[in-house]
């Protein structure tokens, strides 16, 4: 593998090595074609001749991915999967020429073992894994258990950046093998310019958590209605409520979060902004979730610190959004009865914040939204 962007090759300690050696997994990709880029977590490579894989995989949450590269350079949408390494597993796929991308084909236990039996003659062709990433990786993921993710990963269990569109017609056949082309033809929708309706994939999508629309109980008068939006402590509860303990909603945090980073995927990125919305505009919640809001801003200072600078000012940053929130939510720990704990954490966290990204949070324009500083280079 050749290098590409933030992969760090840095030679690991020989008994850490002999450990990950033994004790490790190993991802075999086979007939991947020369240039096509690929990645393992928080690093990237283009594929050269030789490649067969990764080796020395430490066990755990990891996140494979690959884009097509054609030969002006020009990069397919980044399509990848979760997969859960246990301790000296062999993982194998196939590319397939065809489709040009990995073969939905599962490769049978009996061709797996006759490659694991094969591992030190196909050592040279596998890439160490850039253990160097690694406590970067388990901070971005910490809280995401196999259960958090098999809800939420798509139901065929690959995660592209672009979403998967095909025409009605196609999923008329599929599902009907035996209907008429003149019958799926006169059931097809059709757009304004008489042309076949697209439709979603079945299976290809997130499934994250539906953020409710309405910000308060049913019946509730004016004045709760007011205090609901400014107070998001109800509509966070609903969402709690959905998973199987609180926690989880951090889960989601980081894997909605993950796929944008590493996926590309852009809907998760916008769900990974209403959660954060959600947390910070609850003020209520600081003084009963406590031990949640502290591990809250932990994941959120990991999250920031992997955030190129050109990529956060162009996206993550547009329209102030994270300025505006993140000042109420200090505002809101400031004038709270939460734990003192929680408060010093959220004290430092600010002061990082405006150290990194050299925001002001005690500055108020005349829109109320904190400013950026201007600093002399």
């Amino acid at each position: 593998m050749s290098s590409k962007s933030k992969s760090k090759s840095a030679e690991i300690d020989p008994d850490l090595g002999k450990k990950l050696f033994e004790e490790g997994a190993t991802f075999i990709f086979l007939d991947v074609p020369p240039g096509t880029e690929f990645g393992i977590d928080m690093s990237v490579f283009y594929v050269a001749d030789k490649f067969r894989g990764v080796k020395m995989i430490p066990p755990g949450l990891h996140f494979i991915y690959y884009s097509g590269v054609s030969k002006y350079g020009q990069s397919a949408p980044r399509t990848g999967f979760f997969h859960v390494f246990s301790p000296k597993e062999v993982l194998v796929r196939k590319w397939n020429k065809f489709d040009e991308t990995m073969s939905e084909e599962i490769v049978n236990s009996e061709e797996t073992e006759r490659f694991r039996s094969n591992l030190k003659d196909m050592d040279r062709f596998l890439g160490a894994y850039p253990y160097k990433m690694w406590r970067n990786w388990v901070a971005l993921t910490s809280y995401i258990t196999e259960p958090v993710l098999k809800s939420m990963e798509p139901e065929s269990g690959i995660v592209c950046s672009v979403s998967q569109f095909v025409p009605e017609t196609f999923l008329m056949s599929k599902h009907n093998p035996e209907m008429e082309t003149d019958q799926m033809a006169a059931t097809t929708s059709k757009t304004e310019d008489n042309l076949p309706e697209l439709k979603l994939v079945p299976g290809t999508m997130l499934r994250f958590t539906k953020i409710p629309l309405k910000k308060h109980p049913e019946k509730a008068s004016p004045s709760e209605i007011t205090k609901h939006n400014m107070d998001s402590t109800y509509l966070l509860e609903q969402v709690l409520l959905t998973y199987e303990k609180p926690e989880d909603i951090l889960a989601e945090l980081q894997l909605s979060f993950v796929c944008f980073l590493v996926g590309h995927v852009y809907e998760a990125f916008e769900q990974w902004q209403k959660l954060v919305s959600i947390l910070c505009n609850s003020d209520t919640a600081l003084e009963l979730y406590g031990e949640l809001y502290l591990s809250f801003i932990v994941i959120i200072h990991f999250q920031l610190k992997e955030i190129p600078k050109d990529f956060f000012v162009d996206i993550v940053s547009s329209n102030n959004f994270l300025t505006t929130t993140f000042q109420i939510f200090f505002s809101n720990l400031e004038n709270s009865t939460a734990d003192e704990a929680l408060r010093s954490r959220g004290r430092k966290f600010k002061e990082s914040l405006t150290k990194i990204f050299k925001w002001d949070f005690e500055s108020e324009p005349d829109d109320c939204a904190p400013v950026i500083v201007e600093t002399s280079q």
